[in-house]
């Protein structure tokens, strides 16, 4: 059997704000847009990259999805952005205005740091050890 998670619905404020700052911020490639209906988009970004998951932009269509907007966990790191490169990275996303909420740390497993999304969702930022020393296990 192959499976893989494929998408994450992300729930957001709005479409077009949500798309200036994956693309200019994090550098992520807009995948799709596509209007659905007057008030509904099917909106995919992805990171840089041949595979891995993808965001799909939900705005929010009632009180209650809207409530969730950049609280998706209840606080928690939501989303992991592995990086072949995490000085590059960490450099080029504050340059662009990207909020870390947590400095970068050198663990055991890898080099991370906690960022906001535009909504406050928190991220990992982790360059996993495995790509500096490809005898680790995956």
């Amino acid at each position: 059997m192959n499976q893989k998670i494929a998408q994450i619905a992300l729930v957001v404020d709005d479409y077009d704000e949500a798309i200036r700052f994956y693309t200019e911020k994090l550098g992520f490639t807009l995948v799709e847009d596509t209007v659905l209906s007057d008030t509904k988009r099917w909106v995919v970004v992805a990171p840089q990259g041949p595979d891995g998951c993808k965001l799909l932009l939900a705005k929010a269509a009632n009180d209650r999805q809207q409530s969730s907007v950049g609280n998706q966990t209840g606080g928690r790191v939501f989303l992991f952005l592995y990086t072949d490169d995490f000085w590059r990275d960490y450099h080029k996303m504050l340059e662009n205005g990207v909020s870390f909420v947590r400095a970068p740390a050198t663990e055991p497993w890898g080099t991370v740091a906690v960022f906001e999304d535009l909504y406050g969702n928190l991220w990992d930022l982790i360059e996993p050890q495995r790509f500096t020393n490809p005898a680790l296990p995956v």
